[in-house]
């Protein structure tokens, strides 16, 4: 027996320690000796040869050994001359199986066997292939079945094994937090919004897995029927950096290779790159409706490539739309960014910014503390900001500190500063500007009542200066008073026989001149109750100068109707900057009793500024 193959009374084995190439060396050593294998166990056969199939089956207890026949007999060649050629192709081979028949025979002492039908052997043919180049991939159960029929046909009785197909590398998800949750969204109070996701921008926490490269697997490899190796393709690699971005790199382990996140914030994936990143603001490109997002309730800074549909709300803070608007935004601060356009919908800003490069139609815009720019036009718009500047403005409501307008057609506008390019009408709408300025009534109200309360005072102070010059014009209070300068005066010098006549003048007057001291002492209060009075209209007359050219409103060039009228803005009402938009409508529209005309013509231009009238 070849090198490897044991034969025993019990069956050919193969010696267990060896490798396959061995086996083949041997079998071929047989076979082309014009033996073969009887009772050969096919599968068995193949698996020891080639590795291919399934597991072998245990040998002999405590021998390491392989039966794959039970004996090794040789080849007839009567018999061997019964098998054809076979049609051997790139991938199958064929063989036509036909009725046998052995010739008639006449033996040496003169008997005649006659013509009789024969059948092929399995375990011949397998021989028989093996010397015509088929070593491996016949199919045992076809061949026999071929065999056993009773009929000739063609049939393929070997095919060649295709390489396995190899795997590449790929990425796989490592995190379940990557996944959003499109449940509906339970409130504080356990009730169920069905207009709003439960989780639709995941959370990232730095150091975070993202995913996993794993690497590619090489496919099984492949056998000719002769025996020949078929290598399977190499699997493709990946370039697993194309996958990193913001906030995330490339971490190499033991485990394998991973992206990692380096800082906390939100998932982005950009499906055109497939890029991931982790940023400090949500970034989205499915755009907003009930079939992606529902209503978005967010704690951070928010950007969507997308469209907001179907009406629905975007809240949170610090607010880019890339696509169109046709719903509600609102943000508690920081700069609301529109993209495109703004259709039917809503900005609102508590506190910051509201930009819309696009479009903005039958919508409302406000900012409790901020500005408020349209590039493009703005179409039957309500507009409440502390600054409004807009390209282009037509039947639009606009309520604001200053306001500035390209072209403005049939507009409504109250602001304290107002610049406007060009002004008129649009349709049935009037192109209506007020200005808002101080209102100084009860400045000049104050200043009157002062001026009241001097001129009371110097009514007061005339009289009391004639009660006191009517004391003095008394012969003896007249005289004493004149003596009494004198001596002030050092005009004259009493004698000592004087003196006590003297003092007999002064108490004969004594009560006149307690009287006209006490009418002096009231004279010089109502004197500085005038210099304080005086003060307090000075004062207030410095805060009538203050307000000169704090409103003003500029237009250079009318074309069509026009109006501009002054608003006074009333102590305690708010200016209009600070109006709700649902008033706006109502107030710009409605009666202005009390407004004073600035301008009112067809053609011309106007360039206006407030100053305060002199009281």
């Amino acid at each position: 027996m070849p090198h490897g193959v044991i034969q025993r009374p019990d069956g050919v084995y193969l010696d267990a320690s060896l490798q396959g190439p061995v086996f083949v060396v041997a079998i071929n050593q047989i076979f082309q000796a014009g033996a073969f294998l009887s009772g050969l166990d096919y599968a068995v056969f193949i698996k020891a040869l080639f590795n291919i199939g399934p597991p072998l089956p245990p040998g002999p207890p405590g021998e390491a050994l392989i039966r794959i026949a039970d004996v090794v007999r040789m080849f007839d060649p009567q018999r061997r001359a019964l098998y054809r050629a076979v049609k051997m192709g790139k991938e199958i081979a064929e063989y036509v199986f036909e009725p046998l028949f052995i010739e008639e025979m006449v033996l040496p002492d003169g008997t005649v066997i006659p013509e009789r039908p024969v059948k092929l052997d399995f375990d011949e043919f397998v021989a028989d292939m093996w010397v015509k180049g088929i070593r491996f991939g016949i199919d045992a159960n076809n061949v026999k079945a071929a065999i056993a029929a009773a009929r000739g046909d063609r049939s393929t009785v070997a095919r060649r094994l295709e390489p396995g197909k190899s795997i590449d590398a790929h990425v796989i998800e490592v995190s379940q937090d990557l996944r959003r949750s499109d449940a509906p969204r339970e409130k504080a109070d356990g009730r169920v919004d069905l207009h709003s996701f439960q989780n639709r921008f995941p959370q990232i926490r730095k150091g975070m897995r993202l995913l996993k490269k794993v690497p590619g697997e090489t496919g099984a490899q492949g056998l000719e029927m002769g025996g020949t190796a078929l290598l399977p393709q190499p699997p493709g690699d990946l370039d697993f950096r194309r996958w990193v971005g913001e906030g995330t790199e490339i971490e190499r382990t033991p485990e394998g290779e991973f992206l990692v996140a380096v800082e906390d914030g939100f998932l982005d994936v950009d499906t055109k790159s497939g890029k991931i990143a982790v940023r400090d603001k949500i970034v989205s490109r499915e755009g907003v409706s009930g079939r992606t997002t529902g209503n978005l309730a967010l704690a951070g800074a928010f950007e969507e490539f997308g469209d907001v549909q179907e009406m629905r709300a975007v809240d949170g803070s610090d607010i880019t739309i890339r696509g169109n608007v046709f719903g509600h935004i609102n943000s508690t601060g920081g700069t609301i960014v529109l993209g495109a356009n703004l259709v039917g919908g809503s900005a609102y800003n508590v506190k910051g910014d509201i930009r819309v490069k696009g479009v903005a139609s039958g919508s409302t815009l406000h900012t409790r503390d901020g500005e408020i720019k349209i590039a493009g036009r703005a179409e039957s718009c309500v507009i409440v900001g502390t600054r409004v500047i807009i390209e282009e403005a037509s039947n639009c409501e606009i309520l604001a500190d200053e306001v500035k307008i390209g072209l403005a057609e049939g507009c409504a506008v109250a602001a304290r500063s107002v610049v406007i390019e060009s002004a008129g009408p649009r349709k049935q709408s009037e192109m209506l500007v007020l200005v808002q300025v101080p209102d100084m009534g009860p400045i000049n109200g104050e200043i009157a009542e002062l001026n009241a309360k001097i001129d009371a005072l110097e009514h007061l102070r005339q009289q009391f200066k004639e009660e006191a010059e009517q004391i003095t014009s008394i012969p003896q209070v007249r005289g004493y008073m004149t003596l009494t300068a004198q001596m002030r005066k050092g005009e004259l010098t009493l004698t000592p026989e004087q003196a006590p006549q003297l003092k007999k003048m002064a108490a004969a007057v004594e009560p006149q001149l307690k009287t006209v001291g006490h009418l002096l002492q009231k004279m010089k209060a109502a004197e500085s109750q005038q210099l304080v009075r005086r003060a307090q209209i000075d004062e207030l007359r410095k805060q009538k100068l203050a307000a000169n050219g704090l409103a003003a409103c500029k237009i250079e060039m009318v074309s069509g109707e026009t109006l501009v009228r002054s608003m006074p803005l009333k102590e305690g009402a708010p200016p209009a900057s600070q109006m709700a938009p649902k008033d706006g409508k109502a107030f710009l529209r409605g009666p202005h009793v009390g407004y004073e005309s600035l301008f009112s013509d067809s053609l011309g231009s106007l360039d206006w500024t407030y100053s305060a009238e002199p009281d």
